[in-house]
């Protein structure tokens, strides 16, 4: 049995308080160590990060760890392009566990939307994650689509956005505004690059950011004396240069 280990971000005096980190990746190492130390209020996953993480089997990858985290949140993602096949996956992936949140593109590879079929699945019951949004116009469909009765929450791809050279961060202010009109609607901020990533996403409202463990390893840094910080760094290549052994 696991044990979390230590009090939540959102019960500590942090100023990432009230802003919800869940887990991002597809190691159950890291997500079960993650879950014992409290770090996290919830997972998510998607088809690329398990490939790349070697995941060889989805179904038994998620049920697994669904066996340890039953009072989390966990988003699992469908991995079908055809509605129909969607719509059966996404109801399959929903029976898992009352925890789980189905993951669902906001379009098909076609660019054919999505939301006719969220609105259905939401309305029947079916907890979602919208998922790949990038414009406000997507955010204030997605938040149109879902059930006020259901839970759902609405993946913004800040990361992405900034990629482009554009600020994310209005976006996000906006499409925490937008989604004020459904209480139940919960705006996550995804594709975290840096730390930064999580301050941004706190004072802009958010609910909820993704990142990856590598990511909240740093974390712990809040606050830290930059000239203290600047020495451990030097530290670092002199000892990385004698272990590799170089000389001039």
């Amino acid at each position: 049995m696991l044990y979390r280990l230590q009090p939540h971000l959102a019960e500590r005096s942090h100023p990432l308080v009230g802003l919800k980190i869940y887990g991002d990746g597809a190691s159950l190492g890291d997500f079960l160590r993650l879950y014992s130390e409290g770090s996290v209020q919830g997972f998510t996953t998607n088809p690329s990060l398990m490939a790349r993480a070697g995941v060889a089997d989805y179904e038994a990858f998620a049920r697994e760890l669904l066996t340890h985290v039953r009072d989390y949140p966990i988003s699992f993602e469908v991995i079908a392009d055809d509605f129909p096949e969607i719509r059966r996956q996404a109801l399959k992936i929903a029976s898992w566990g009352e925890n789980v949140y189905v993951k669902l593109p906001i379009t098909n590879t076609r660019g054919e939307s999505s939301l006719p079929l969220a609105r259905e699945l939401s309305a029947a019951g079916v907890k979602l994650n919208i998922t790949a949004i990038l414009t406000l116009e997507q955010v204030a469909a997605a938040i149109d689509a879902v059930s006020i009765d259901t839970p759902a929450i609405i993946s913004i791809f800040a990361g992405r956005i900034a990629d482009t050279g554009i600020d994310p961060v209005p976006v996000m202010a906006a499409a925490v505004a937008m989604a004020s009109t459904k209480p139940q609607v919960e705006i996550l901020w995804a594709s975290v690059r840096e730390v930064l990533n999580l301050y941004q996403a706190q004072q802009c409202g958010c609910h909820i950011v993704t990142a990856t463990a590598d990511v909240l390893k740093k974390v712990a840094q809040y606050g830290k004396d930059l000239d203290d910080l600047s020495l451990e760094t030097v530290a670092m290549f002199y000892s990385d240069a004698q272990s590799a052994g170089y000389s001039l």
